[in-house]
Order: structure tokens, then sequence, then C-alpha cells
């Protein structure tokens, strides 16, 4: 059986004069996979283009087997949801705001929620730690709240498919680590897909099953953790020295960064021992 729920293929697309380039990838049913790469390396389009904001200039985007590009975007709307990185929202409730995530479900000449509705959002409030805040505005709560509300509208959604762009940015160490906790427990309870744009490779390391690493608009390199978090990949793509080790907890990959003043002192050891 064909557990294959998302199919990239030769896929160009972008804005001018960037475009992501010969994309080429296809992602499981219950797989967590994160996105990395240097700012500016097309993490971001990859996102907007599975969500048909950004049209292909060549190639398909294969949700479930169908084009993306022939769903009615109701329908792609029901199977995949987006968690941005601001709601775009201040002045709604938590509540509120999370029922918007109901829409796509409404059927014809429906303008307000139903019973079913309110429970599917109660529950992913619930879900989500946040339904104690929902008469709160969006505008007043934490940025660590506004992440939880926004993964909640998304699971009112019923997705498929989750992709989250950067949802631990601006977070400090708790929150990240309570946001991508959450995140990993739906996708091994409800066995939520799950595609993740995330800077820190030592979380994404910890907390995905498979890495896709950008750059330039390419893929450079898709596999475990361990295959492309090494030394040698990690300082061609971001031109910076590290020292890769397991982490002793987990015996994930772990990166260690190397200053520009460590880096000067280790070598005038050396040249002083060569002396």
């Amino acid at each position: 059986m064909n557990n294959i729920i998302l199919d990239v293929k030769d896929l160009v697309s972008g804005y001018d004069p960037f475009f992501l380039k010969e994309i080429n990838f296809s992602v499981k049913k219950g797989e967590f996979i994160g996105v990395i790469g240097p700012n500016g390396s097309g993490k971001t389009t990859l996102l907007r283009a599975i969500t048909k904001v950004l049209k292909p200039k060549e190639g398909e985007l294969i949700y479930g087997g169908e084009n993306i590009w022939q769903m009615k975007s109701q329908n792609l709307a029901k199977k995949v949801a987006v968690v941005a990185q601001n709601p775009g929202i201040s002045f709604m409730t938590v509540e509120d705001f999370v029922l918007l995530g109901r829409i796509p479900h409404y059927k014809k000449f429906q303008f307000m929620e139903t019973k079913r509705d309110l429970d599917i959002a109660k529950r992913c409030m619930v879900l989500t730690d946040t339904f104690r805040i929902r008469d709160q505005y969006v505008g007043e709560i934490s940025g660590g709240e506004r992440q939880l509300a926004l993964i909640a509208r998304a699971l009112c959604q019923e997705p498929e498919l989750l992709l989250l762009d950067e949802p631990t940015t601006h977070l400090d160490i708790a929150h990240q680590l309570g946001i991508l906790d959450l995140i990993k427990k739906l996708n091994k309870d409800l066995g939520l897909t799950v595609i993740t744009v995330l800077h820190d490779l030592n979380l994404a390391s910890e907390y995905c099953h498979k890495l896709l690493l950008m750059h330039e608009g390419r893929v450079y390199k898709m596999g475990s953790p361990e295959e492309v978090l090494n030394y040698k990949v990690i300082e061609g793509v971001y031109k910076t020295v590290v020292v890769v080790d397991k982490s002793p907890v987990s015996s994930k990959p772990y990166i260690f960064i190397v200053t520009e003043e460590e880096r000067q002192r280790r070598a005038k050891t050396k040249k002083n021992i060569d002396s």
C-alpha cells in the first residue's frame, strides 16, 4: 500500500529573482520532517508552494495522489493546515480565532458555527492548553500562547498534514520545548504528518524523523539527522566551523559551534607546538 502523502516532483517555483529549482522529495504518512538551511535558502518559499500561495513554474506537487493545483482550495484546507509566524489578528478572542479553522468545513450558506464546530474547537484548545485563555484577545497574550493558539486553529481544520513555519522563533527555551513536545505528541498519538521549518539544528535533530536541508533554492541533502548533520555537510552549507558529536541524553547528533576567537587560539597553540 502506498503511504506517500506528499510527492514533490521537479518543482520550480518562487519570486523573481529567487526560485526553488528542481525540488524532488516525498513525505510518508506519519513522518515528522524538519526543513533546515541558511537564511534565504528557500524554506518558507517551499511551504508557500505546498499551500498554493505560489504557483509552480515547472513540476508538480501531488497530495494523496492528486495534483494540488487541481484541488479546490477549500478541499486542500481540510487536509493541510499551516501554522504561520504571525496570527495577523489581534482584536479577536482566542476562541473566535481558533474557530476560524472550521471555515473550510462550513456547508453552503453556513454563516455560524455549529455545536460540532464548537466541540472541535474546545477539544483543540484543551489539547494545546489554550482553553484557559479562550476569552482573552490574541493581541494580549504572550508569544508562546499565541503560537499555541495558532496550532489550535490549525488543528481545528482536522488536517492530515501540518505545516509550521519556524514555530519556535522568538520563544525562550522552555516555550520552544513545550511547542515541539506538543507537535511531537500530535505526530505520535494522532498520526499527524508534520513538516516544520526550524533554524535550531539541535532541536531539529532531537525531534524530527528526517531532515530536508535547503541551500540556494535546492535540496542539498535529505535523510535522517545522522545522515544530514555531519560537520562536512554543515560547514559546506553554513560556511562556519562546527563540531558534531552525539547528545549524551538521546545519542542524536549535536552541533557545537566554534567561535572565531577559539579558532584563532587553537591555531596559535598549534603554531607554538609546531615551532
